[in-house]
């Protein structure tokens, strides 16, 4: 996919992500820049809120040793939904206003050891243009049926086992994610031909255990795919994901959970101890990662934005 040839010349472009305790999506997000520079020719690096490196203030020194005159650096949040991190972490980080008040704290006063608090400044002079998040894009479906599509191909059932798909995503206590769940859920429907639901790690309904018993009693199931949309491997698709499905036994989960969440995400991770009544065939494929669609999706979102 063509860029627009007028970012050519003095742009360089922050892809901003999260930032993980584990390597799993350090890997991931450097394998997107990579696809990303090969198919644009635009300088890139990564920019992490936090826990790994470079920082977003970081990647925008990066930018300016890569290009001669830097005089307009994009960001670009790889982020699913918009929240608390892209319209209000995200800005800040980067030396602009955020886009709503901080219900986290709303005097905007943080804690000494918050993440932005000890941030380190932004130093540029020229334009930041802050892009949204990626949103419910039709491309996703594509991802999502070739994750579906990878998933039956290592299925031990016949092909005509009774078969349902249910679309896993975080949750947030905010309205935003549940927006973006719900449109994309309501996209893919229209294109499923198998039953289907939709169901959320934490924080909002309905939950991934509360989904899967009412797709399961309603269609009498033997075989679910079960798809994380989530960007890159981490925590929640590598332990609180699999916990939930019955994959790892508690010992496992907690030893885990706990290491990686040691740092302040903002947040509880309180999830539904519902268990899950489905003694069939569960298939779990991995998440969207590095994607070809993905760096299609990226590539539109800067050629939409300029």
């Amino acid at each position: 996919m063509d860029i627009n040839s007028k970012l050519l010349n003095n742009t360089g472009v922050i892809l901003v992500s999260h930032g993980s305790t584990l390597p799993f999506a350090e890997e991931v997000f450097v394998e997107i820049k990579e696809k990303f520079i090969k198919a644009t020719g635009l300088a890139a690096e990564i920019g992490y809120m936090k826990v790994s490196e470079p920082t977003i203030a970081g990647a925008v020194e990066v930018l300016k040793n890569q290009v001669d005159d830097l005089d307009k650096i994009i960001a670009l949040p790889v982020f699913l939904a918009p929240g608390i991190h892209t319209n209000i972490d995200i800005p800040q980080l980067l030396g602009l206003d955020s886009l709503e008040v901080d219900p986290r704290c709303p005097d905007g006063n943080y804690p000494e050891e918050h993440y932005l608090s000890i941030a380190d400044d932004v130093d540029f002079d020229g334009e930041i243009k802050l892009l949204s998040s990626i949103g419910p894009r039709d491309e996703l479906l594509d991802i999502i049926d070739k994750r579906i599509n990878e998933a039956l191909s290592e299925s031990k059932l016949d092909d005509d086992a009774k078969t349902g798909i249910l679309l896993v995503t975080h949750g947030s206590r905010l309205h935003y994610n549940k927006e973006f769940a719900t449109a994309l859920y309501n996209k893919f429907e229209k294109t499923c031909e198998l039953p289907s639901s939709f169901g959320f790690m934490e924080l909002c309904g309905p939950s991934i255990p509360e989904s899967i018993n009412k797709l399961v009693d309603e269609n009498g199931l033997e075989r679910l795919v079960v798809v994380p949309v989530f960007i890159a491997p981490g925590m929640h698709t590598t332990h609180d994901i699999p916990h939930i499905l019955g994959f790892l036994d508690d010992h496992e989960h907690t030893h885990e959970h706990h290491h990686e969440h040691s740092h302040d995400h903002g947040h509880d991770h309180t999830h539904d101890l519902t268990p899950v009544e489905f003694d069939g065939e569960i298939l779990y494929p991995e998440p969207i990662k590095a994607d070809d669609i993905l760096i299609d999706i990226l590539i539109s979102m800067i050629n939409e934005a300029c």
